[in-house]
C-alpha cells in the first residue's frame, strides 16, 4: 500500500483523478485514453460494506405481559437513544384543569424514588455521555435519554423511575408553577407569533374539545394544578398499555430483558392505574374564529425595530394519520410549501412552491405565507399563515382564500413530481437522525402497533397522482374555516365573508362599499 501511494504522489494531477492523459509506459508504450468513468489501471477493485437484506434495519416489537410495548430499531453505532413515549396529552385534560401534560413536561426528570434531585440524575447520565429530556404534544407524552450503549440497563432503570416513581415534592411543583409563569410571558412576548398562533387555530378548530384543548397551562390554572391532582391524572393514563418503550442502536432481546427487569412488575407511587377514566373522545371539527387584538408595534429583535404586523392564520379539516388521505395531504402540503420574505432561497428551500410563485413573488409588501399540517389520530388541520401591515389585511386574506380554491385545480406534473421528490428527501434527510428514526419508532407503535418503514413510506408517496390532490383538496374545503388572528385587526374581514370567499368559485371576498374611508 505503502508503495502504490509513493507511486501515485510521483504522479500529475491530471493522472492522479483520472483525466484522460498520453504518457508513455517505462517500455516505451503510451498509455491509453482513459475517461473519468473508467478505473485507473492497476487500481484495486473497491469493496463496500453491505447489510445482508432489509431484516438487520427493520423495528421489532415485543409487547410484554402487563401491555407495555417494547420496539427497537438497530442502527450501528456506540450511543444510542432510549425513551418512553405515553398516549397522554393536553387532548386528554377533558375532565381535569387544563395544563397538566406541561407541568408534567417541567416536572420531568426530577427527584425520584431512587434518586435525590435532578442533578443526580444528570450525573448519573454523565457517567454514560447520556442527555435527557420530555416533550409534551397534543396527544403524546415522551420521556427519552441519549447515551453509550454500554449504560443501557443504567437508562432504562432511570427511565422507568422518572415515569413511575416521581417524588413530586411541594417545593418542585412550586419550581414548575415559576417556570410556567415564565413560557407563558415568554410566549406573549416572543416575536415569532406561530406557536400562539398553532394553539388559537386549534382553539378555533376544535372548539372546546380533545385537540382543541390548550397545550400550554392557562395563566388562571397555574395554582390549581397540586400533587393531588397530579396523581389523580397519572393514575388514569399512565399504565403500561398506553405506554411504549423505544429504542435505537440496541439489540432488541438486549431491550426486552432490560423493560423486563424494570418496567414489568413496577408498582407506580400513585397506586394502581384505573384505565376506565381515560376520555376516549374523538376530535369534533367545529370551525370557527379566535382573534387577539395586540398592540404588535413594540416587538423588536434589537436596535432595528421589527414592521409592525398583522398574523392571520386560515385552516381547513384534513384527515388523521390513520386514513389513506394523510400522504396526498402531505404531498399538497409540500406542494403549497412557503416561507417567510427574507428567507435566503437556495436548493431545498421550495422557491417553486406555490406560496412563493403565487404570494409572496407577486405581492412585496406579505411578510410571510407558509403551508402547515397538523394531524392526529382523529382528525387533521392543512392551515396558512400569512403577515402583512394591518392596512392590507383585507387583502391578506383574499390572496390566500384564493390560494385555497386554485388547490382544486389540476396539479401540474413538474409541480407535482417536484413536491413529492422533495417529500421523499425530507423524509430521508430527517431519518438520518437517530433521535428522529427514535421518535418515528415511537409515535408508530404508540398509534398503530407496528411501522411502516421509510421505503414503505416512498412509495406511497409516489403513487399519488394529481386526481388524488384534487380529490383531497375538494373534500377538505367542503368543511368550515378556521381563523385566527393576532394584531391590529380593524381591517379584517368577518368570519361570514371568509367562510363565503372559500365558498365561491374564485376565492375573492365579497365586495364592500364604503362611503367614507
Amino acid at each position: 500500500m505503502a508503495a502504490h501511494m509513493s507511486r501515485l504522489r510521483g504522479w500529475s494531477r491530471a493522472q492522479r483523478y483520472g483525466i484522460a492523459v498520453c504518457r508513455p509506459y517505462s517500455s516505451g508504450s503510451a498509455y491509453p485514453n482513459v475517461s473519468l468513468s473508467t478505473p485507473l489501471p492497476g487500481i484495486p477493485k473497491p469493496v463496500f460494506a453491505s447489510v445482508d437484506g432489509h431484516e438487520k434495519h427493520e423495528t421489532k416489537i415485543t409487547t410484554l405481559e402487563n401491555g407495555l410495548k417494547v420496539a427497537s430499531q438497530n442502527k450501528f453505532g456506540q450511543f444510542c437513544t432510549v425513551g418512553i413515549l405515553v398516549n397522554s396529552g393536553s387532548r386528554h385534560e377533558a375532565k381535569y384543569p387544563s395544563g397538566i401534560a406541561h407541568f408534567l413536561e417541567k416536572l420531568s426528570f426530577s427527584s425520584t424514588a431512587q434518586f435525590g434531585s435532578k442533578d443526580e440524575i444528570l450525573l448519573t447520565l454523565e457517567k454514560h455521555g447520556g442527555i435527557c429530556d420530555c416533550q409534551t404534544s397534543r396527544d403524546t407524552t415522551m420521556y427519552a435519554v441519549s447515551a453509550e450503549v454500554k449504560g443501557l440497563e443504567t437508562v432504562v432503570n432511570l427511565l422507568s423511575d422518572a415515569v413511575l416513581q416521581p417524588r413530586l415534592l411541594d417545593e418542585e411543583i412550586e419550581m414548575t408553577r415559576m417556570a410556567v409563569r415564565f413560557e407563558l410571558e415568554d410566549l406573549n412576548m416572543r416575536p415569532d407569533p406561530e406557536p400562539l398562533l398553532t394553539e388559537m387555530i386549534h382553539a378555533a378548530a376544535y372548539r372546546g374539545n380533545t385537540v382543541g384543548l390548550p397545550r400550554f397551562c392557562p395563566a388562571n390554572n397555574v395554582e390549581k394544578i397540586d400533587k393531588r391532582l397530579l396523581h389523580k391524572y397519572l393514575q388514569s393514563y399512565y399504565c403500561p398499555e398506553r405506554m411504549v418503550l423505544a429504542g435505537v442502536g440496541i439489540e432488541h432481546e438486549q431491550l426486552v430483558q432490560c423493560a423486563r427487569k424494570y418496567l414489568l412488575n413496577v408498582k407506580p407511587v400513585w397506586g394502581v392505574s384505573t384505565p376506565a377514566n381515560v376520555d376516549l373522545s374523538v376530535a369534533q371539527y367545529t370551525g370557527g374564529i379566535v382573534k387577539m387584538e395586540k398592540d404588535m408595534s413594540d416587538v423588536s429583535l434589537g436596535p432595528t425595530p421589527i414592521p409592525e404586523l398583522t398574523h392571520i392564520m386560515i385552516g381547513l379539516e384534513s384527515c388523521s394519520f390513520l386514513e389513506d388521505d394523510f400522504i396526498p395531504f402531505a404531498v399538497l402540503n409540500m406542494m403549497m410549501g412557503g416561507g417567510g420574505s427574507f428567507s435566503a432561497g437556495g436548493p431545498g428551500k421550495g422557491m417553486f412552491t406555490r406560496l412563493y410563485l403565487n404570494v409572496l413573488n407577486r405581492h412585496h409588501w406579505m411578510y410571510n405565507a407558509t403551508s402547515y399540517h397538523h394531524s392526529y389520530e382523529d382528525s387533521g388541520l392543512l392551515c396558512i399563515h400569512a403577515s402583512a401591515d394591518p392596512r392590507q389585511v383585507r387583502e391578506m386574506v383574499e390572496i390566500i382564500t384564493r390560494e385555497f380554491i386554485q388547490m382544486t385545480g389540476t396539479a401540474g406534473e413538474m409541480e407535482l413530481e417536484r413536491a413529492k421528490t422533495q417529500l421523499k428527501s425530507m423524509l430521508m434527510m430527517n431519518l438520518e437522525s437517530r433521535p428522529v428514526i427514535f421518535e418515528d419508532v415511537g409515535r408508530q407503535v404508540l398509534a398503530t402497533g407496528k411501522r411502516k418503514l421509510p421505503h414503505e413510506l416512498c412509495e406511497l408517496i409516489s403513487n399519488v397522482t394529481a386526481s388524488d390532490i384534487k380529490r383531497v383538496t375538494a373534500k377538505m374545503l367542503r368543511s368550515k374555516p378556521a381563523v385566527a388572528a393576532l394584531g391590529d385587526l380593524t381591517e379584517l374581514p368577518s368570519y361570514e365573508d371568509i367562510q363565503a370567499a372559500l365558498s365561491s368559485k374564485d376565492g375573492r371576498l365579497p365586495r364592500i362599499y364604503r362611503l367614507f374611508r
